[in-house]
């Protein structure tokens, strides 16, 4: 276990320190603001789309390393997805670190994003890691705005 802990804190580490896709997208299709008062995170999600495709998406902002590590994850992870793919991914990874699914027994996608299944262990970080996959999901349906409030 202490392995994985020690990957848990490198990947976030990295990501929290060289964020990928951190930028603005001019003239996204589809955006949102994210906001979890708890932490003090807020981010903006861009995303542009090719039909129902997800071709390109990002996000700006500040928060604290794990809120940027896993926004930073989910914009490599929602390259080339469908929504429909986005939608379910956004809901394993939220079961995920909630607690309400077993990413060792059930089957899920989440890939390399299974590096936050730790964060159930610590109720108040659930917010800083989910607040990015709510905030896509807002966007991609339209919404623009979100709190984990």
């Amino acid at each position: 276990m202490s392995e994985l802990n020690d990957l848990y804190q490198e990947v976030i580490l990295d990501h929290n320190k060289n964020p990928r896709n951190f930028r603005p997208i001019e003239n996204a299709d589809k955006y949102a603001d994210g906001n979890n008062p708890l932490c003090g995170d807020k981010l903006k999600v861009f995303a542009t789309l090719d039909g129902d495709t997800v071709t390109d998406v990002s996000f700006t902002g500040s928060g604290c390393a794990i809120s940027k590590a896993s926004a930073s994850i989910m914009t490599q992870t929602l390259k080339g997805k469908t929504i429909a793919d986005a939608e379910r991914l956004f809901d394993q990874f939220h079961r995920m670190v909630t607690g309400k699914l077993d990413i060792e027994s059930e089957e899920n996608e989440l890939g390399k994003l299974r590096i936050f299944a730790g964060v159930l262990e610590f109720p108040a970080r659930v917010k800083c890691a989910s607040l990015s996959w709510h905030t896509i999901n807002a966007a991609l349906h339209g919404e623009e705005e979100v709190s984990t409030e």
